[in-house]
């Protein structure tokens, strides 16, 4: 059974280019300090998971994760996991000083299933990424998620599939402040320091609510070989009403 787990909330240097994350783009846009990025949220959350399941859940495990209200830096988050009947495993986050929790919520499942069909869309143009550094196995320790399994194996941190996904909603749909509101986090191989990895994305969906908001399907493949598959939901336009 996984076990709770508490953590100081920060914000990634690579975190500023998106103005929510910083106390003045987070006023601006109506909320009282930085929000912290969703993809660190989930980094957190993932670490009762990993710790109970190990390598098994990075394999082939997976889960949806969604955000119900903003993580603020510097706050003390709870990570509160309960399983249920289905084996399933539910992670909260939960700040102690805010009247609203859970803040955000992953459901991980031990077994995530083969890569989903792509969907029809608009698709963006292809990626590479090397996986190191701000993509590799140091995401959680730097983030304050301090499991070890990361940094002796070189296992590439699973927070590491949506902080992609971001990338490319970051780098080729927005500008100004966004939001990353949801993910669902299939995992299909072991990633490991150093590989390379191709990112194929598409826009299957855009509606407006609470802003305008696109729907990406994204696979990350390793020689031809999906390593991670993504539903990846953000808003990508905080001035639509």
């Amino acid at each position: 059974m996984p076990q709770p787990w508490t953590v100081a909330a920060r914000n990634l240097a690579e975190h500023v280019n998106n103005p929510i994350h910083t106390d003045a783009g987070a006023r601006a846009a109506g909320f009282p300090s930085a929000l912290v990025a969703g993809v660190t949220t989930y980094a957190y959350l993932t670490h009762p998971v990993v710790a109970a399941w190990g390598t098994e859940w990075l394999t082939r495990g997976g889960g949806e994760m969604r955000f119900r209200a903003p993580v603020f830096a510097g706050r003390s988050i709870d990570c509160v996991p309960t399983s249920d009947r289905d084996g399933a495993v539910t992670v909260e986050a939960i700040d102690a000083t805010e009247p609203s929790n859970p803040r955000a919520v992953l459901t991980a499942v031990i077994d995530s299933g083969p890569p989903p069909e792509r969907r029809a869309g608009d698709e963006l143009d292809p990626r590479r990424y090397v996986l190191d550094e701000r993509y590799g196995p140091d995401y959680g320790a730097r983030a304050g998620d301090d499991l070890a399994v990361y940094g002796r194996d070189d296992v590439v941190h699973p927070a590491v599939w949506p902080a992609i996904a971001n990338n490319v909603v970051q780098t080729g749909l927005v500008t100004g402040s966004w939001i990353h509101t949801r993910s669902i986090v299939r995992h299909h191989a072991i990633a490991r320091r150093g590989d390379e990895v191709d990112v194929y994305a598409t826009v299957v969906d855009r509606f407006v609510r609470h802003g305008q908001r696109a729907v990406l399907d994204v696979v990350i493949a390793r020689s031809g070989r999906p390593v991670a598959t993504l539903e990846h939901e953000a808003i990508v336009d905080l001035s639509v009403a």
